[in-house]
């Protein structure tokens, strides 16, 4: 019966209209609380999380702020990291980013390539809160 009504729909069957109208996973607004903590009142990363959960979300926010289908040698991916951040620490992040498979290295570990994945539901939230800060300067 859910078929008939599936393809009623314009569906081929259930499963297809299932598939088609999943619901957005929703963000853990506790742990977006948390983590948008770390970040000053301009949007900038303003201290190291010692939790792994609340580091990994913090990160997330400046690999959107890398440009993507470039590479960079050291120097100019530590000068981007530098202008998101206030503590400027960017061997950590640099360390942290390639552990979390969101950029990679060349073999030789010059160059600097960011990584596309889809951003988890609470990186989202996270971001439009950074970027919130960041339009309200």
């Amino acid at each position: 019966m859910l078929t008939h009504v599936a393809r009623a729909a314009g569906y081929k069957n259930f499963q297809h209209l299932r598939d088609q109208n999943q619901p957005e996973p929703q963000a853990n607004r506790k742990q977006v609380d948390r983590a948008a903590r770390y970040f000053d009142a301009r949007g900038q990363w303003a201290r190291w999380p010692l939790k792994r959960g609340v580091r990994e979300l913090c990160l997330w926010v400046i690999w959107t702020g890398i440009p993507a289908r470039q590479t960079f040698n050291e120097r100019q991916i530590s000068a981007v990291i530098d202008e998101m951040t206030v503590f400027h620490d960017p061997a950590q992040i640099r360390r942290s980013l390639v552990e979390m498979d969101l950029m990679t290295r060349d073999i030789d570990g010059s160059n600097y390539i960011r990584l596309e994945k889809p951003m988890p539901p609470e990186a989202r939230a996270l971001l439009q809160i950074v970027k919130d800060r960041r339009d309200s300067q």
